[in-house]
């Protein structure tokens, strides 16, 4: 097997500012970019058919299925952006500072929505579990739209202070050209974990204690009631099981998200001066990114619908008058 030069220069025609590239070996370079490469398309791909399927079928346009589509959306973006990461496979970065920038405030904004986005599906499954009667009027579609937009608006408008600095002068911080490095402000460095991170966590954590504990308590009223009015009871004990079942697949989708998040606020606590270098984050990074691909695999493991509509999109049925009318339920 060939191993790649220790010397071997980003930029040949530069020996005097160019980076060096990774030493690997030659296989584990081909096994990395074919496996990078699909999973970037295998995550647009899903994420793209939640997007259409979520935005098409009017059935699906619930408050629920509002915060998926938004984490659909930045699940997609992802996808998108892991074709830079796989620019990144040699340790060098071809595309110029300017971009390296754009780059990574897109990735930080993506993360910050992605994470409020969590945090509002926890407690759209708290207030269904918790306070069902008042789950309609209080969860609304209207307020669920503000509330997503606010969170995208709020995590690009922070991540523009956090990135201040490097936006205003892009590359500054690089030690030489192919390097694409980002160092924060300390008090912004630290802020931005509480609030992407810390802070999400632990009220993720609470809400669906809170859930658990809840859900397990209805469980058992369900049992009994079932007992004594069988039928009367039925529809009742339907819908609570319907939406302890829904609590249950998002929860699956939150602690998948957390595991996978993890790694990443670690690299990045790990990194002396709050310096994030792109190349040597490249596996936390992409285990984060992962995750984005095992969302829709996900909704299809557990939600009927969506494996409906995936069906309905791929045979092209979806483009037959009045098919946004389709019952997917």
């Amino acid at each position: 097997m060939k191993i790649l030069e220790d010397d071997e220069l980003c930029f040949p025609s530069l020996l005097n500012s160019s980076c060096r590239k990774a030493m690997r070996l030659h296989f584990v370079f081909m096994l990395t970019y074919i496996l990078l490469s699909s999973i970037c398309l295998l995550t647009v791909t899903l994420n793209l058919l939640v997007i259409i399927s979520i935005s098409h079928f009017r059935q699906l346009h619930t408050p629920t299925n509002l915060l998926l589509l938004s984490l659909a959306v930045s699940d997609f973006f992802v996808g998108l952006l892991m074709f830079f990461q796989i620019v990144l496979i040699e340790g060098c970065w071809f595309l110029g500072d300017l971009m390296c920038i754009l780059y990574q405030y897109l990735a930080y904004i993506i993360t910050s929505a992605s994470v409020g986005t969590m945090v509002l599906i926890s407690v759209d499954r708290y207030v269904a579990i918790c306070e069902p009667l008042h789950y309609s009027n209080k969860v609304t579609q209207k307020r669920v739209k503000i509330c997503v937009c606010l969170c995208w608006t709020c995590s690009a408008f922070f991540q523009s202070l956090v990135l201040k600095n490097n936006l205003q002068q892009p590359g500054r911080y690089n030690s030489c050209i192919g390097e694409c490095v980002v160092v924060n402000d300390y008090i912004f460095a630290l802020l931005d974990l509480f609030l992407s991170f810390i802070g999400p966590v632990i009220v993720i954590v609470i809400l669906y204690m809170r859930v658990f504990v809840v859900a397990v308590t209805q469980a058992r009223a369900m049992r009994s009631q079932l007992a004594v009015l069988p039928l009367k009871c039925s529809m009742i004990i339907t819908a609570k099981k319907s939406e302890t079942k829904a609590a249950r697949t998002l929860g699956v989708v939150v602690v998948v998200f957390l595991v996978c998040l993890c790694p990443y606020y670690c690299v990045s606590l790990s990194e002396q001066d709050t310096l994030l270098s792109a190349s040597s984050a490249t596996i936390a990074i992409c285990v984060f990114y992962f995750n984005s691909c095992l969302n829709p695999l996900i909704y299809a493991f557990f939600y009927p619908w969506f494996r409906k509509s995936m069906k309905l999109i791929v045979t092209l049925e979806i483009l037959q008058l009045g098919s946004c009318e389709r019952n997917l339920l």
